[in-house]
C-alpha cells in the first residue's frame, strides 16, 4: 500500500473540467495529487472527511493587484479567504518592476494603487523581482504580467506624448529581460494618462517581443464607456498584429447611456474569436475602482473614496456626502482629495450578469488590497459568485462556475497542471459547504472573509483551516507552458 499525506474521503467533487460533479477520494503525496477515485489505495498520514462538501480545485485569480502584496504580507488573506491560490499580477499597465532607478515620490498615478511612496519600486530587472518571490514565496502562486505604464515612466521623460523610436527601443529592452525571467506577458492601461498617449504600434512592437517568448498581452482598454467598441477593435489589431493572444481585463460597458452595450461588444468578440485567440475576464460587481478621476465621477450613480492622501479622514465616505460638507461642486472635491482612488457605481446589473454568463469569461477579482476603504471585490469575488449567482440566481450551474475559475482559466493562461482535480496534477484545493459559501464583504464593511470556505490547499499545504490562514507560504511563481509529464501518471477515475 503506497503512503499519501492527505487521504480526502467522502467528498463531491467537481473537478475544474466543467463535467458533472462525481463522489469520492482524493489522495495526495507531496504537492501532486497522485489518485482520484471510489477509495485510495494508500496509507495516509491524515485523513479528512468531506461529507456534505464540495472538493473543488483552487480558484485562479486571473486579474490582480497582488504584486506588493505578496512581498509586504505573504500571507494573503484577502485571496486564501475565499479559496484563491494563485494569482495573475502585473495588470491594467502596473507591475512593481523593471525599475532601474527606482520611482520617485510622489508615484506617478495609476503605479500608485501599488505604492504610493515609491519605496517598493526598488527591482532593477524582472528578474530581481521574480528573485524576492521565490525567496521569500507568499500564500499562493503567482503569474506576472509587465506593465507598459511602468515601462513608459521608467523610458520616459515627457509621458504626455507618444513614445519616439529609441524608448520604445528601451521598453523592448527591459520587456525583453523581463519575458526571460520568467514574465507571461505584457499588460497595457491605456486608459489611463501615462498610457493613453501610446500610439498603437507602440504596444503591437511590444507585443511581438512578448510573442518570441510565448506570452499574451493584456489590456485595460483605452476606452470602457463610449469608444468601447473602437477600444477593442483596437486591442484585437494588437493581437492579429504580434499573433499574441489578447485579454480583455475587467470587461464591462461603463456610464448609464452604454447601459446593455454588451451585446454589442460579446457579439464583436465572438465574432473575432475564430479568427485569433482572445481571453475576457469579468469581477462579479457592476461597481468599479480605481484613481479618483472627475470624468468617471459624471457618469457614476454612486462614488465612494477608497483612499485619499490629501485627505485620508474621507476614506471610505461617499462623495455626495463630502461635497455637501465641503459645500462645493465634485470637480473641487475631487481636486482636493488628491491623489486618491474612489469606487464608481457605473455599470448596468444586467450586463454584468450577461458577460459572466458568456462562456469563455474566466472571473477576476481586480481587487486593491492597498486602499484603505477597498472594493468588497478584493475579499469577496469567488465566493460572491458560488453563493449569489449559482446559488440563488441560478445564472450558471456549480459546475460552470468553477470550471470559469478553475479549468478554464488555466488552460487558457497556459498554467501546466493546475485548474484540474486530476492525478499528477499541483494539489491546488479548496473545500467548501455550497450551502452556505458566500461573500460577507460589502461596500459598507469590505474586508470581511467569506464564509462557507473549510480550508484550502496550495501545492499539497494547507494555507487556510476553519477560518484563519496557517501562515505557511508554499506559493510557486507560475509560467505560461504545455502540459508537462507528470499528469495522468498515477491512477484515475
Amino acid at each position: 500500500m503506497q503512503t499519501a499525506d492527505y487521504v480526502i474521503t467522502n467528498a463531491t467533487i467537481v473537478d475544474g473540467s466543467g463535467q458533472p460533479r462525481f463522489t469520492g477520494e482524493v489522495a495526495i503525496a507531496g504537492e501532486r495529487i497522485h489518485y482520484v477515485g471510489p477509495k485510495a489505495p494508500h496509507q495516509a498520514r491524515h485523513t479528512l472527511d468531506a461529507q456534505g462538501l464540495v472538493l473543488a480545485p483552487g480558484f485562479i485569480d486571473v486579474h490582480t493587484h497582488d504584486d506588493l502584496l505578496m512581498l509586504s504580507d505573504g500571507v494573503m488573506a484577502p485571496k486564501i479567504s475565499q479559496g484563491v491560490t494563485t494569482v495573475v499580477a502585473g495588470n491594467c499597465g502596473i507591475s512593481l518592476a523593471p525599475a532601474p532607478n527606482g520611482l520617485p515620490a510622489p508615484v506617478e498615478p495609476p503605479l500608485d494603487l501599488l505604492d504610493k511612496e515609491g519605496k517598493w519600486y526598488r527591482f532593477p530587472t524582472f528578474g530581481s523581482y521574480v528573485n524576492a518571490l521565490q525567496q521569500d514565496p507568499p500564500a499562493t502562486n503567482s503569474a506576472l504580467l509587465v506593465g507598459h505604464t511602468t515601462l513608459r515612466v521608467v523610458a520616459m521623460s515627457d509621458l504626455q506624448r507618444p513614445a519616439t523610436q529609441d524608448e520604445i527601443d528601451l521598453m523592448k529592452a527591459l520587456l525583453e529581460e523581463a519575458m526571460q525571467a520568467g514574465a507571461i506577458g505584457l499588460s497595457s492601461g491605456l486608459a489611463y494618462p501615462p498610457a493613453f498617449p501610446a500610439k498603437t504600434d507602440e504596444l503591437v512592437q511590444l507585443a511581438q517581443v512578448v510573442a518570441r517568448y510565448g506570452g499574451l498581452y493584456s489590456t485595460h482598454l483605452r476606452d470602457e464607456a463610449d469608444g468601447v467598441v473602437d477600444a477593442l477593435e483596437e486591442a484585437f489589431y494588437i493581437g492579429r498584429a504580434a499573433n499574441i493572444p489578447v485579454v480583455v481585463s475587467h470587461h464591462k460597458v461603463a456610464g448609464t447611456n452604454n447601459f446593455g452595450r454588451s451585446k454589442e461588444t460579446l457579439a464583436l468578440i465572438k465574432k473575432y474569436m475564430p479568427q485569433q485567440e482572445i481571453i475576457l475576464d469579468c469581477y462579479p460587481y457592476s461597481a468599479s475602482s480605481t484613481i479618483l478621476a472627475t470624468d468617471k465621477v459624471a457618469t457614476s450613480k454612486r462614488v465612494t473614496i477608497t483612499w485619499s492622501q490629501a485627505k485620508p479622514e474621507m476614506n471610505g465616505r461617499d462623495l455626495d456626502d463630502i461635497m455637501k460638507e465641503w459645500n462645493c461642486s465634485a470637480e473641487e472635491a475631487v481636486t482636493r482629495l488628491q491623489p486618491a482612488g474612489a469606487i464608481y457605481h457605473r455599470m448596468s446589473e444586467d450586463d454584468v450578469q450577461r458577460i459572466l454568463a458568456f462562456e469563455d469569461t474566466l472571473v477576476g477579482s481586480d481587487g486593491l488590497p492597498h486602499d484603505a476603504a477597498p472594493h468588497p471585490r478584493l475579499w469577496g469575488s469567488f465566493p460572491r459568485v458560488l453563493g449569489h449567482y449559482v446559488r440563488e440566481l441560478k445564472l450558471l450551474t456549480l459546475e460552470e462556475a468553477i470550471h470559469k475559475m478553475t479549468g478554464l482559466s488555466a488552460a487558457k493562461y497556459g498554467f501546466a497542471n493546475r485548474g484540474l482535480i486530476r492525478p499528477g496534477a499541483y494539489a491546488d484545493l479548496v473545500l467548501f459547504d455550497p450551502h452556505t459559501i458566500d461573500a460577507r464583504a460589502n461596500f459598507d464593511s469590505p474586508t470581511l472573509p467569506a464564509v462557507g470556505i473549510q480550508w484550502v490547499m496550495v501545492n499539497g499545504t494547507m494555507v487556510w483551516r476553519e477560518g484563519e490562514p496557517t501562515a505557511q507560504r508554499p506559493g510557486q511563481v507560475l509560467h505560461r507552458s504545455a502540459q508537462d509529464s507528470g499528469l495522468n501518471q498515477h491512477n484515475v477515475l
